[in-house]
């Protein structure tokens, strides 16, 4: 890949050029991270976000350390504050600890060394989404023959397509890849607040490749289940657990009680980077973000006029809570897509295909 990918490369140099995943999908716009400081502002402030980008941004932001100055010592502590940029997107711990392990191994040539470590990382997710598209749309497929149906109706929450993941994303790469084998697919997108990353970037990408989808707000997916209208739902996450707890974008463990009461399949679309087997309960010890509360009171749009703007839709004096992820207990989610195929969401089916 030689550093190039979708939303983000290397320019000439080699510095880091991300797309402005905060702008879109009005304004397009790149920010170019020349510093490990850069890639901390750029995963904090979600100037990129989704679990396998923030980890590419997080290798290469150990890359721009070792740029800056090949003292081990400063790289290690610019990693640590890396490491802690997003509590709860465990790629983004894994992808560091990658970084380290090969750059504590080394005694010369680190930054060639960092940079080929941050590139093959990358490259890999290039891969194991393309695995995760084709191993999504076989059950697709499946449940098209199952049902007679000639269209795929997918549900999906937030956005786990190339903005997320290179270069196909997550949940988005069987929907690609459906695409690509001819099948007719239909994508009911959340909006997902408060940051609306459905409306914004799920319905940006979507429509950038002519596939056939509507936005809707968050709470209408349990009424389009119910009424038989969503034949599959997928979402990426930001960390499993041991025993295949699925933290997400908040919203998704509702998505998931619904898709339960109405017998509608809801599959989490995953990399193996995004499994934490140091922690087995996830509804009791993953980590749950909170963000600002301005991110609520505040909704950023195209006014009538065409201009870009902030505008308040909370009372000034109102509190307001802004939890990034909800946990999905295993027992709501019927099966993992992941690069090596489809497993059950117990300890065991995991370990089995992980650590065997």
């Amino acid at each position: 890949m030689n550093g190039k990918y979708k939303a983000f490369w290397l320019d000439e140099n080699k510095d880091v050029v991300v797309i402005d995943q905060t702008k879109l999908p009005f304004e397009y716009e790149t920010v170019t991270l020349k510093t490990a400081e850069d890639a901390i502002v750029a995963i904090k402030d979600m100037i990129v976000r989704g679990a396998g980008v923030i980890g590419n941004i997080a290798a290469f932001g150990v890359y721009l350390a070792v740029k800056e100055n090949n003292s081990l010592s400063f790289i290690k502590a610019k990693a640590q504050e890396i490491r802690e940029s997003r509590p709860t997107a465990v790629n983004l711990m894994w992808a560091v600890d990658l970084m380290m392990k090969r750059l504590n191994a080394s005694e010369e040539n680190l930054l060639e060394i960092a940079l080929e470590e941050a590139i093959k990382i990358t490259d890999g997710d290039v891969e194991r989404s393309a695995l995760i598209g084709k191993f999504g749309c076989d059950k697709f497929e499946e449940i098209m023959q199952q049902s007679g149906k000639k269209t795929i109706n997918v549900l999906t929450h937030c956005n786990a397509g190339w903005l997320a993941i290179v270069d196909d994303g997550s949940a988005l790469a069987p929907i690609y890849e459906a695409q690509r084998r001819g099948i007719e697919v239909h994508v009911w997108v959340d909006e997902t607040r408060p940051r609306n990353q459905g409306a914004n970037l799920t319905a940006w990408e979507l429509e950038k490749s002519g596939i056939n989808h509507t936005v809707i707000p968050d709470n209408t997916g349990g009424y389009l289940m119910q009424q038989g209208f969503v034949d599959v739902c997928i979402v990426g996450a930001d960390r499993v657990s041991a025993q295949g707890d699925v933290a997400n974008k908040i919203g998704t463990y509702l998505k998931a009680l619904a898709a339960h009461d109405n017998n509608v399949p809801f599959y989490v679309a995953i990399p193996e980077g995004t499994l934490d087997f140091d922690i087995v309960d996830g509804v009791k010890d993953i980590p749950i973000e909170t963000r600002s509360e301005d991110e609520v009171k505040f909704i950023r749009g195209l006014s009538k006029d065409n201009r870009v703007e902030e505008l308040q839709i909370v009372p000034s004096a109102s509190k307001c809570i802004n939890y990034g992820f909800d946990i999905t207990p295993n027992r709501l989610v019927t099966g993992l897509i992941t690069e090596k195929g489809i497993c059950k969401a117990n300890l065991n089916a995991i370990e089995n295909m992980f650590k065997k």
